[in-house]
């Protein structure tokens, strides 16, 4: 159940496709730090799923295609996948009910980071050419609104 809650929260904070480049530096270092958490979930998860299992690497290539980051960044991303990938592998080489607690919380930690990305809003406003993104903590992650472009 905490892994399809995590699931459903790291796909809710990519929604809304936003290129990293226009996250700012506190939502990017909160992608770096969810793509850490997705290296451990995978981890902890093929520990006693076994290798074939591709639940979170697939999930990671999904954040990754819908930020559509710069290079730079994408490869950030992916090496924070991997350094959890190899922290909790080496940690948990097998499975027990101490990897199952660990996985679950990782999935808390996860769930808590994409929470924070899905409560950023963004409202474009009309302000002639120059239509300017405003970013809000305060507004619930449905409370996105924007306005259509001058034609």
């Amino acid at each position: 159940m905490q892994r399809r809650v995590f699931a459903i929260a790291v796909l809710s904070a990519f929604a809304l496709p936003v290129g990293a480049q226009e996250r700012a530096p506190p939502e990017r270092q909160t992608l770096l730090d969810l793509a850490y958490a997705i290296g451990e979930s995978h981890a902890l998860r093929q520990v006693c799923s076994g290798d074939d299992d591709q639940y979170w690497r697939d999930r990671m290539v999904r954040m990754t295609d819908t930020e559509a980051s710069d290079e730079a960044f994408d490869g950030r991303l992916k090496q924070q996948f991997n350094a959890g990938f190899a922290t909790r592998q080496t940690e948990f080489p097998s499975c027990s009910p101490a990897s199952k607690r660990a996985e679950q919380a990782v999935a808390r930690k996860g769930q808590a980071l994409a929470t924070r990305l899905s409560t950023v809003t963004r409202v474009v406003r009309d302000m002639g050419s120059d239509a300017k993104a405003v970013e809000s903590d305060s507004a619930g992650p449905d409370s996105v609104a924007v306005t259509p472009a001058p034609r």
